[in-house]
């Protein structure tokens, strides 16, 4: 299955190959290396970790780069080397049908002087826009070299922490709309799905900003000086990431404060008619269990008219007991 993709490009062409891992574990040094243009490998999947290794081997990777491509460091950082640097950073993309979290991907890099190889840990798209501007030579990208292309693949990742954001604010929107209309629990467990993805897009997000940060702080030979600002420019992104993280999350904390406010308010009103209820009724309970007790010499029980006195008695104190509730507000929502 052809799962690994190359793009060999300069100022004047470009060309496009699709093979899979074992070809190019065995072609690429031989064939498509050249000083004279960059060559981006990226690899949708690792599976094929054997080819993985062997092609790792061939570029003098080191035997930990290659560790670090299928199982995740604690945390982040770039190695250097002297032929290459190597990190990983974590993409993430808007929630899948079947999956209501977030679709994360670990995506590899070993940037040498002239190359870039990229290993996906799912088979998803993340460099559209970058592979769009190789082909059709929009901006800078076929003038510059490797470290310019890392740019653009960081950027399109960071593009798409601002898309799964995007994705959020319409869904807390959704949320905003009905808790103004329905007292639904499930809207209790949207909130917390929504504060949930927020948690991992947060934890995905601040590893970027310290990998984009050493980057702008590098003094690799394979990141030139000029191109120092570009990752400036990422760090400044991430930190825009964070902080609209920080904004929706305190917009669903005050939503789930809102949602268990009107529950509490709407358990006050319960609460209140019930009170309403037990006021009115106490007084006449009383009554009937006065009149209920079974004394031979009560002086009413003899009374022709006793019974229709004593219901208009209980009718009179249920009216104004009504009454006074109504005149008081208290049976008002």
């Amino acid at each position: 299955m052809a799962n690994v993709q190359l793009y060999k490009y300069n100022a004047t062409f470009y060309s496009i190959k699709q093979e899979t891992a074992a070809y190019f574990a065995n072609e690429f040094l031989e064939t498509e290396l050249d000083a004279d243009h960059v060559a981006w490998l990226n690899f949708h999947g690792i599976e094929d970790a054997e080819s993985i290794e062997y092609l790792c081997h061939k570029l003098g990777i080191d035997k930990l780069s290659i560790e670090n491509i299928h199982y995740q460091v604690r945390r982040p950082k770039i190695e250097e080397y002297s032929k290459y640097m190597s990190f990983y950073v974590m993409s993430a993309l808007p929630k899948e049908v079947e999956n209501p979290y977030l679709h994360q991907d670990q995506i590899s890099f070993l940037m040498g002087e002239n190359y870039l190889i990229s290993f996906q840990d799912k088979s998803s798209d993340h460099f559209t826009d970058v592979r769009n501007r190789i082909e059709k030579d929009r901006g800078k990208i076929r003038k510059k070299g490797s470290d310019f292309l890392m740019f653009r693949m960081l950027e399109a990742i960071i593009d798409n922490y601002f898309e799964v954001l995007e994705d959020i604010s319409v869904q807390i929107e959704s949320i905003d709309a009905k808790l103004h209309v329905v007292q639904d629990k499930s809207i209790l467990t949207s909130i917390e799905l929504e504060k949930r993805k927020l948690i991992e897009l947060r934890k995905i997000a601040q590893p970027m900003r310290d990998i984009t940060n050493q980057l702008e702080n590098s003094e690799s030979p394979f990141i030139q000086s000029i191109n120092l600002h570009y990752f400036r420019s990422l760090r400044a992104s991430c930190l825009s990431v964070l902080e609209e993280i920080d904004a929706n999350k305190q917009i669903l904390e005050g939503m789930a404060n809102l949602y268990y406010a009107a529950q509490g308010q709407r358990m006050n009103e319960i609460m209140r008619v019930l009170t309403v209820v037990s006021a009115i009724f106490i007084p006449l309970t009383f009554i009937v269990g006065v009149y209920g007790m079974n004394f031979e010499h009560m002086p009413e029980l003899k009374y022709k008219y006793g019974y229709y006195t004593i219901i208009g008695i209980m009718i009179v104190i249920g009216v104004t007991l009504l009454t006074r509730f109504r005149k008081n507000g208290w049976l008002k929502k």
